[in-house]
């Protein structure tokens, strides 16, 4: 009896494949399945930088309720002994680089810092803002000290920047902010640097890179540090390859390398970090 059991079962069995199966086929005629598809990320959007144009304001023309601050920036940017003497330990100016308080494009411009801080600076490792970006230059170009964050001096100078960068989408790209690098694949030479600072910078600098009444001392005591970007010979290079003679750039490719190479391998001060 079990066993007659057993064998209906299996014909039972046999008999759903077989009828599975058919009704299978027929059903796949008119039936068509698709993989599952995986749906595409979608694309990236890339917004387009505006352009800027450069028009920055004048000082004298910012709202009543920070003109007073502009305007004591800007002369701290234009006379730095006499606006900010305390932190200054060398007779350079803020604008013996950033010509014009940094209002000109042929000089080192400060027109849109306020709209590119913070950022991140490899000489530090991390982002920096423009509080500390000033004191950078105070402790390194001016070969002086910080200034206190919460100082009128400071408040003017930040103040001052952020005026002029006036209608700077922040980030923007912004084309003339910065030195281009120097590209060359010259040997630099200082001897031959040496003739030509005797002949197109001495009337300017003085003839032992002193300083004189129209341009800044470019070695010695009273100039910037060792730890300043000037200090740096692809920085002097691009600089005084781009901008000098004040007014008339007119060294070549050759004459700025080694005219570089012989300034900044001139003695100068050492830079101290976070003199108080």
């Amino acid at each position: 009896m079990k066993k007659n059991n057993i064998l209906f079962s299996l014909a039972i069995i046999l008999l759903s494949v077989i009828v599975g199966g058919a009704l299978s086929l027929i059903f796949s005629k008119f039936i068509h399945f698709r993989p599952a598809e995986i749906p595409k990320p979608s694309a990236t959007i890339t917004e387009k930088t505006s352009s800027v144009s450069f028009n920055p304001p004048q000082p004298q023309e910012a709202p009543p309720d920070i003109r007073d601050a502009v305007m004591l920036g800007y002369n701290i940017l234009m006379d730095t002994q006499k606006y900010a003497p305390q932190f200054v330990g060398s007779k350079m100016k803020c604008r013996n680089c950033h010509f014009e308080a940094g209002r000109t494009r042929n000089g080192v411009s400060l027109v849109g810092v306020g709209a590119a801080y913070p950022r991140y600076r490899e000489r530090h490792h991390y982002s920096v803002n423009l509080v500390m970006r000033t004191n950078d230059c105070f402790e390194r170009s001016m070969n002086g000290r910080s200034l206190p964050l919460d100082s009128k001096e400071m408040n003017a100078i930040v103040t001052y920047l952020h005026w002029i960068s006036k209608g700077i989408p922040i980030y923007a790209d912004i084309p003339w902010l910065g030195l281009d690098p120097f590209e060359s694949t010259l040997r630099s030479n200082p001897t031959k640097g040496k003739g030509v600072y005797a002949q197109k910078c001495m009337p300017c600098h003085g003839d032992n890179g002193q300083g004189t009444p129209i341009a800044p001392p470019l070695w010695g005591k009273d100039s910037f540090n060792d730890g300043a970007s000037m200090a740096q010979l692809p920085v002097m290079a691009s600089f005084t390859h781009k901008f000098m003679p004040q007014g008339n750039p007119n060294l070549t490719t050759e004459e700025a390398l080694d005219v570089s190479a012989f300034i900044t391998g001139q003695p100068r001060p050492h830079f101290l970090p976070k003199r108080r």
